[in-house]
């Protein structure tokens, strides 16, 4: 690349989100630029040929032409080490802000409850929280670091085993004490919290599959009530609201401190699921990410139920 070619950074920046969102509004939004489309035109000028296909309708209005399309890899991964690079240059040892994702129920039941640990440990580093449900996309919103349920397979991303668990019934004490709950099938007579946030097709243990390891055929429960948010599912077992199917991490600690009964310890189901420390390859020598994950996998020794 010449000395003139710096210049064409953010226009760089411009072409690949918007090969990236297949259009130019979308990089603009995301780059907080008003015309990524005007950046785009101008590296095309500079280079004598266009990038893309525009159309005017249809879903993608932007297609990379063959050209274009090969040179995007080489193009985001130096993108990725400028950041890296930059990283490098404002941080010594563990200073600075992380972003970091997680879920809304991980961070409220085990993240949060934590974490002045993290910052007592390292004061220097400022950590900032996204919690959201969906599966964040970590170069477009500038993820350091994150802990994902799942499989342990995500493109791009690396992925270490942090916590496994199982799923097993709760209530708060004194519903178990009048609930009549003295074998499985009990349960079937019982308002049961359902957590709607856990999707059955990605491996998630359900009511019913859980009946049926407990030796109840043919259950299907359907009465009962239904929430979105399992540290919700969670509040709503300790006020006595029903039996709530819950993920041994995020109950650990209120199992611990009493406001939560386990019901049935001897019907074990493991989940086929787990906890992952998720970043990106790039990003894995930062001191302050290795901090965290450090953290992390120091906490989660001390976490198991």
């Amino acid at each position: 690349m010449n000395r003139k070619s710096p210049v064409y950074l953010n226009a760089l920046r411009a072409f690949e989100a918007s090969a990236r969102h297949g259009s130019f509004s979308g990089a603009a939004e995301e780059l907080k630029v008003t015309s990524a489309g005007q950046m785009v035109r101008g590296l095309e000028d500079w280079l004598g040929m266009p990038l893309f296909h525009r159309t005017t309708t249809g879903k993608a209005r932007l297609t990379p032409t063959e050209r274009a399309e090969h040179a995007l890899p080489d193009i985001r991964a130096g993108l990725d080490q400028l950041v890296i690079g930059l990283e490098r240059l404002r941080a010594s040892a563990t200073s600075g802000i992380l972003n970091v994702t997680v879920s809304p129920a991980f961070a409220a039941k085990w993240l949060l409850p934590r974490i002045d640990r993290f910052q007592a440990r390292c004061p220097e580093t400022d950590i900032r929280l996204e919690t959201s449900l969906k599966l964040v996309d970590y170069k477009a919103h500038g993820i350091d670091i994150g802990v994902r349920y799942g499989d342990g397979s995500w493109p791009d991303l690396i992925a270490e085993k942090l916590m496994d668990e199982e799923v097993f019934p709760v209530c708060s004490p004194r519903f178990s004490e009048i609930g009549s709950l003295n074998v499985p099938a009990d349960l079937t007579r019982q308002t049961l919290i359902h957590d709607l946030s856990v999707d059955p097709a990605l491996g998630f243990v359900t009511w019913d599959r859980w009946l049926r390891a407990g030796g109840v055929s043919d259950s299907q429960p359907q009465r009962g009530m239904s929430i979105n948010n399992s540290a919700a599912v969670l509040q709503a077992a300790i006020e006595g609201r029903g039996v709530a199917l819950a993920r041994s991490i995020l109950a650990h600690d209120d199992l611990t401190a009493g406001r939560l009964k386990r019901l049935f310890p001897d019907v074990t189901v493991p989940s086929t699921l787990a906890y992952y420390i998720v970043y990106r390859s790039q990003y894995a020598s930062l001191p302050k990410l290795q901090a965290f994950r450090n953290w992390l996998l120091e906490e989660a020794g001390t976490a198991r139920p």
